[in-house]
């Protein structure tokens, strides 16, 4: 390796938001740094599955929702593909 050009890989201390602690190589900081976070993936929903929820920013979702609301229905099935795209030929 070429002197020089590589950061610095040490030990820091990893905080998650329930206390936890741990120790892992990185080259966030210089040596002993705390790494405090934000975004715990045991209590996060993007890890934990938890119910996600649509913004609606400046009406957008609310005009897609009203310019496709008759599409599909309830209850209603999909169409069938055409013969000739499952691959069956006459």
């Amino acid at each position: 390796m070429k002197p020089g050009i590589h950061p610095d890989y040490h030990e820091i201390k990893i905080v998650m938001t329930d206390g936890t602690e741990y120790t892992t190589r990185s080259t966030y900081g210089k040596k002993g740094d705390v790494l405090k976070l934000d975004i715990d993936p045991k209590a996060h929903p993007a890890w934990t599955g938890g119910q996600q929820q649509l913004m609606d920013r400046g009406g957008r979702l609310s005009r897609f929702q009203k310019k496709f609301a008759g599409i599909i229905k309830e209850g209603d099935k999909p169409a069938a593909a055409p013969a000739e795209a499952k691959g069956k030929k006459k």
